[in-house]
């Protein structure tokens, strides 16, 4: 029987009082927090310190919140994309711009430093930054490329320019267009020396944007995290050791921030692994395996062939910290849910609110929910499986199914069930290990 459905109105509102729910607290938020050693501040896009946060009354909140979830289910097209394509690194290509990543930090570009903001992706290798004098960029705050002493073009011939997708030469320079919709940019192949919070990267590659055109832009550039050799681990092996963590903070969270730490140094010595995975038709995602799911004390009956990982179609699970809620393909998400409405109580009755399927206007008791990975389970406590309106009663499950329309093949373990976790992904050890934290 098909569940209510609640008016889009309503989802709206709800996911606006979910992000903006402490807004009104006495407090403060502290934003002038600055990054030390090798540890940096990582915010939400609507975090209250993020110049990106919209200011103006409830019906641009609005929008901004439809957007969001517009852009995830963007993302989960464009993490399916990848899974069948050709493993190729590239720099900017439409469909990476178009995600627009929610969680950013403060980099150091160039020589004086110059900040900008960048998205932290953990599916994307490149970084990519607009420059000043870029036609159609949408942030006013622009890389000053000819102000800094250590920046240079790189040539068609150095070999990072045979890693970006669709390379041309202006001249002697590398240079690419990436045409997507009835969006397009240009950008040079570029170098310059990257300061992340106390630590200097000099000859960083990465995408230096020179026009643009069209709507889908996010209004700041992006540093990938992934593992092709254009990432920020690849261009910082003797420095990182190929090795980060990261804790992304709550929605409850006042200042809506965590914490981004690079390398081996600082990271917790009590925490659980599970083995990271290679997928060579697309070597940047962090594939693990998930094995079961547990529901309060029951393991759900999903068939094996829903979290088998098979690198020639894709298939299988992957973490990832720019898709908001975790998708599971339908047989598993359907059990999960299932099992999930039993321990509720099956005499409540269920309502949809947009894309959750499994919302109550009353009280419920949550049963926990555990993510059983080769060698580590992760059992998430009710902040990290519901979302409340504060304005209201209604409650939702967090998690959804993969789209059907997308022919996905991914269960992607999303930024709200890893906040309040360090997550630590450790590539000379190949494994990722998650650990317990408060994160703000």
């Amino acid at each position: 029987m098909k569940t209510p459905q609640l008016p889009l109105s309503i989802l709206l509102s709800f996911l606006l009082l979910l992000l903006l729910s402490t807004s009104s607290q006495a407090q403060t938020p502290k934003c002038s927090v600055q990054d030390q050693g090798s540890t940096l501040e990582v915010f939400h896009i609507y975090s209250p310190c993020s110049p990106f946060r919209p200011s103006t009354p409830s019906l641009s909140w609005e929008e901004s919140i439809l957007q969001m979830q517009q852009k995830d289910q963007a993302r989960l097209q464009f993490l399916s994309s990848l899974v069948v394509r050709r493993s190729v690194v590239p720099v900017a290509s439409g469909r990476q711009i178009i995600q627009s990543p929610t969680y950013i930090l403060r980099a150091k570009i160039g020589t004086p430093p110059q900040t900008l903001l960048m998205a932290m992706d953990t599916s994307n290798d490149a970084a990519w930054v607009p420059c000043s004098g870029c036609v159609g960029c949408p942030s006013s705050v622009a890389f000053a490329s000819a102000e800094s002493t250590t920046y240079k073009n790189l040539p068609c011939k150095s070999p990072q320019c045979s890693q970006v997708s669709n390379p041309t030469c202006g001249g002697w320079a590398c240079l690419f267009n990436v045409t997507y919709g009835s969006s397009t940019i240009a950008a040079n192949l570029s170098q310059d020396t990257f300061t992340l919070a106390s630590d200097p990267i000099p000859n960083y590659t990465f995408g230096c944007i020179q026009k643009a055109t069209g709507s889908s832009l996010p209004p700041q550039g992006l540093l990938g995290l992934g593992r092709g050799p254009l990432s920020l681990l690849s261009q910082s092996q003797n420095l990182y050791k190929s090795t980060f963590s990261y804790c992304l903070p709550s929605f409850k969270s006042l200042n809506f921030s965590g914490s981004l730490r690079l390398g081996p140094t600082g990271q917790p010595l009590r925490i659980k692994y599970t083995p990271l995975l290679k997928n060579p038709r697309r070597s940047s995602l962090y594939y693990v395996n998930l094995v079961a799911i547990r529901v309060g004390r029951k393991i759900v009956d999903i068939p094996p062939s829903a979290f088998a990982f098979n690198p020639t179609t894709g298939s299988g699970t992957i973490f990832d910290s720019g898709t908001v809620f975790t998708r599971l393909v339908a047989p598993a998400y359907t059990a999960v849910r299932d099992e999930f409405r039993r321990r509720v109580g099956r005499n409540l009755t269920v309502t949809s609110l947009g894309g959750f399927d499994t919302c109550y206007s009353v009280p419920i008791v949550v049963p926990t929910l555990t993510f059983m990975f080769s060698g580590m389970n992760v059992t998430l406590p009710a902040d990290n499986l519901l979302i409340h309106s504060t304005a209201g009663s209604i409650t939702c499950l967090a998690m959804a199914a993969s789209p059907g329309d997308l022919n996905s093949v991914l269960n992607v373990i999303a930024s709200m069930q890893q906040q309040n976790h360090r997550v630590l992904y450790d590539l000379p050890n190949s494994r990722l290990g998650v650990a317990r934290e408060r994160c703000s």
